[in-house]
């Protein structure tokens, strides 16, 4: 079987075209930079009969750029294109051949992105997103990675736990004609595993940690800095200081205690997951009960709803003892996803506390007191809402930050398993022999990149429309 180049046939054409491309944008830039120094990029100069403008040198290297940044995409865009199309991966080369492994990723994006435009104007700030380019970019970078974790089991190539004999630290692009699909498409790792398919699987080994602890953590969080910001005084004092004792600790140094193994023993996950994993089932029932206590039936339903599901997922999460086996949590897994919450909460509860202090001397909320509305109700249903932009743009980001300290949890060997595909783990196994064979570190490095990138791409869009309400 053939070694797979990066673009397949389609790159004989195209790939000059994108150097070609390439070397323009290089010279525009350096020539932009020049005429800045040299005070050439200023409005359009006077033609020379005085009443037409020609365009000044540096406004036509500005030009130069635009265009020749669109010509590189668009030569990748096809080249990938012609790649996907292409009947064999050999044709399509590797680029081509993970275009087409990713095609369920491809097809969710486009719906998402076309009923998204549609309907964006009765989306609320969600919609508001897709009038910013920003927002629009960092969304498509998130939601490519979210579609990736959800068909990992459709794209990836191999097994990523497999191990094929003489294929360790391979090349990308090398044959594997002992498996049924034939190429380790970005090389094979240090134990001769699939790197594509580890760098895959490894989306959703992170997503399926960062964002719920992060919500988590919101929960207790927004339950503990309401109170604290809307009465003040003594609970304001005594949960404050809660907060800056564990904000005073080193962060790094605070995870790899909690994710320690011998930590176990002493039962502190066990202790602070029983303790963490409360505040949701409080948020909620507190929310039913102060949005519909005028109106029983509908509370008692709600909140029996909550009491019921959230309790039984309580028992599995924290304590590993759901009858039916539904909701239950590896123990690596529990130190990961506690140690998150708790480091997280603080930060979130501070930022909660000081929105709730600045928001409830509005009128609005005056007006809510005025007609007997009880503190919870103003709370969470005039507060809350009110508080919502920076508590979105927040959440964007602290998924980013969570991504990044699970990456480093990972490359120090505290992840969620010794042989997780999680992009930390990864990165740590490839760094061993880096000089010699970087892809197995490479791949999963600039994967996680690409999602933090998105992640604070998209804040900032979030962060810009919500500024416009």
């Amino acid at each position: 079987m053939d070694t797979l180049t990066w673009t397949g046939t389609a790159g004989r054409v195209l790939l000059p075209a994108l150097q070609v491309a390439s070397i323009a944008l290089a010279v525009a830039l350096v020539a932009k930079l020049l005429f800045v120094l040299a005070r050439l990029d200023g409005p359009r100069l006077p033609g020379p009969d005085g009443t037409t403008t020609a365009r000044s040198p540096g406004d036509l290297a500005s030009l130069a750029i635009r265009y020749s940044f669109f010509a590189a995409l668009a030569a990748i865009f096809f080249m990938l294109v012609a790649g996907a199309v292409m009947p064999s991966p050999v044709g399509a080369g590797i680029l081509g051949a993970m275009a087409i492994r990713f095609w369920p990723v491809w097809l969710a994006l486009s719906v998402t992105f076309v009923v998204s435009v549609r309907f964006r104007r009765k989306l609320g700030l969600y919609g508001k997103l897709f009038d910013s380019t920003v927002g629009m970019i960092g969304f498509a970078i998130v939601m490519f990675w979210v579609f990736t974790a959800i068909f990992a089991d459709v794209i990836i190539t191999h097994d990523p736990f497999i191990q094929l004999s003489g294929l360790k630290n391979k090349p990308p692009g090398i044959a594997a004609p002992d498996s049924p699909y034939g190429w380790y498409l970005l090389g094979g790792d240090l134990l001769a595993r699939d790197v594509f398919s580890r760098m895959v699987m490894g989306a959703r080994e992170v997503l399926k940690i960062a964002p719920a602890a992060t919500m988590f953590a919101f929960m207790v969080g927004i339950t503990l800095g309401l109170p604290a910001g809307y009465f003040g005084g003594r609970l304001d004092a005594f949960i404050s200081f809660l907060a800056n004792l564990v904000l005073a600790f080193p962060v790094i140094l605070l995870f790899y205690l909690l994710v320690t193994p011998e930590i176990r023993v002493t039962g502190i996950p066990v202790v602070l997951a029983a303790l963490l994993f409360i505040f949701p089932i409080v948020f909620l029932t507190v929310l039913w009960n102060s949005r519909f206590h005028t109106d029983p039936m509908k509370r008692n339903r709600y909140v029996g709803v909550t009491l019921v599901l959230g309790l039984w997922a309580y028992s599995g999460l924290a304590f590993n003892m759901d009858p039916l086996g539904i909701w239950s949590m590896q123990p690596n897994m529990l130190n990961v996803f506690v140690s998150v919450v708790f480091v997280n909460s603080p930060g979130v509860f501070r930022i909660v506390r000081g929105l709730a202090m600045d928001i409830k001397t509005r009128d609005y909320v005056a007006a809510g007191q005025t007609r007997g509305e009880s503190p919870w109700y103003i709370m969470l249903w005039e507060i809350l809402p009110n508080a919502r932009g920076p508590l979105i743009v927040d959440f964007c980001l602290r998924i980013g930050y969570t991504t990044i300290l699970l990456g480093t949890l990972g490359f120090f060997g505290l992840g969620v398993s010794p042989d997780s595909p999680d992009w930390g783990s990864t990165i740590d196994d490839g760094r061993k022999l880096l000089n010699l064979f970087p892809h197995p570190a490479l791949a999963p490095a600039l994967a996680l990149m690409s999602l933090v990138l998105g992640l604070n791409l998209l804040a900032d869009g979030l962060r810009e429309e919500s500024l416009k309400d």
